[in-house]
């Protein structure tokens, strides 16, 4: 662990958001250093604690109530519950407020307006605050009042539009991604915001209101595919496992397993062909051009090269492409993914003290932020119990152990 100063040590964010997109965000904050205080309902807490195939088992019975969603996007937090829709819940927020930088909520457009918790509310409070709004659709336009879940913007943005099996073949059609990755995404678009906020305040002294949308973010991650289609007016076909920028590149088979193989450059392809003892492909005239290879005759081509690469187990052909610098990767399964030698190296599973788990542990991802030379990303708490900070955060407030006892027995806390 650093013992750095932390980017963001000094900045305290109320996260009022549930589920992953806005979660990952103020996760991604905390990661950095930030102070992130996590508002959640009294006896129910964030819909994500209970979303996923696995959960964190707790000890001497206590259920930590933390699924594969909930931990994945909460630590580095601490945990309080509020119903802010009492008078004792909004004046407890609105404390938390006076002193906060930054509040990410991803209520329904116009559901906090009607307890005074909304930005221009707030801002009358602390003018520097920056208050960041995470919806499906945005906050304004004709679906604005839409729910919205990642599922839903894989679909409409696009993105499963170039994902799937190409038509013509078995099994054809659109795929959605394995992991949310629209909430991926727009939880990462939420932290760039929030930190070009706060350096907008350090220039100008004021605070701002981000309206973030997964749609957006679902349109902007098709990339430079939805970039060739603005230019050329022309529906990009699925590619299956293919490359999107020339061929061969797609998984290929081995004797024991799979790699990822992307030789899509003229000079990659070339080296290929030398390596695969046909050196008379470069020039033939089904693969003499990138887009011959990647797009008209790709599946013609795999077929060539995995009727090579069949001959070789993954270590083998591994080491034949790294020794003429062909870009390939081994095909991992999940189990396998945490075996490989530079995951272990970059150290991607970080093993971290958990108070209430069976074993006083729990395996996280590191965050990728964690190798800036000078303000690295860390982890210094593992995901909070529902409410574990509850007493401890008033208590920084000005709340005494009595009133606390008074706003537990009455359900505010």
């Amino acid at each position: 662990m650093s013992s750095n100063k932390a980017a963001l040590e000094g900045i305290r964010v109320i996260d009022m958001t549930r589920v992953l997109a806005g979660p990952i965000g103020a996760q991604i904050l905390g990661d950095l250093g930030a102070d992130v205080i996590k508002v959640e309902r009294p006896g129910v807490g964030d819909d994500g604690r209970v979303y996923g195939l696995a959960e964190v088992k707790g000890k001497d019975g206590v259920n930590v109530r933390q699924a594969g969603f909930f931990a994945a996007a909460n630590r580095n937090k601490r945990s309080i519950t509020l119903n802010h829709s009492k008078p004792e819940g909004q004046e407890i927020l609105r404390k938390l407020v006076q002193g906060a930088d930054v509040l990410i909520e991803n209520y329904k457009v116009g559901d906090l307006k009607r307890f005074g918790l909304d930005y221009e509310s707030l801002k009358a409070i602390n003018p520097r605050l920056v208050y960041c709004s995470v919806t499906g659709f945005g906050q304004t336009g004709p679906m604005a009042a839409r729910p919205g879940y990642d599922g839903l913007f894989q679909a409409t943005g696009g993105m499963m539009a170039v994902t799937g099996i190409p038509d013509g073949q078995p099994g054809a059609g659109p795929l959605k991604a394995g992991p949310s990755l629209v909430d991926f995404i727009t939880g990462h678009n939420v932290a760039i915001s929030v930190l070009a906020a706060l350096q907008h305040r350090n220039q100008t002294g004021e605070g701002q209101h981000i309206d973030i949308a997964l749609l957006d973010s679902s349109v902007a991650m098709v990339s430079h595919i939805m970039q060739d289609y603005l230019l050329s007016g022309v529906v990009p076909p699925r590619l299956g496992n293919g490359g999107n920028g020339g061929g061969p590149a797609d998984l290929i088979h081995t004797k024991d397993g799979m790699l990822y193989l992307t030789a899509g450059g003229d000079e990659h392809w070339r080296r290929l062909t030398v390596l695969m003892g046909q050196p008379e492909l470069y020039q033939d005239p089904r693969f003499d051009e990138n887009y011959k290879r990647g797009k008209l005759n790709r599946v013609e081509l795999i077929d060539i090269v995995n009727a090579w690469s069949r001959n070789f187990t993954s270590e083998e052909l591994q080491a034949k492409f790294d020794e003429v610098s062909i870009p390939a990767a081994r095909y991992n399964e999940l189990p396998e993914v945490w075996e490989d030698p530079q995951v272990q190296h970059r150290g991607l599973r970080v093993t971290t003290p958990h108070p209430w788990s069976e074993t006083g542990t729990v395996d996280l991802i590191a965050s990728p932020l964690a190798n800036m030379s000078e303000s690295p990303a860390t982890i210094r708490r593992a995901p909070p119990l529902l409410g574990e900070h509850s007493a401890e955060v008033l208590s920084e407030l000005g709340y005494d152990e009595a009133r606390i006892t008074e706003l537990q027995d009455a359900k505010i806390i």
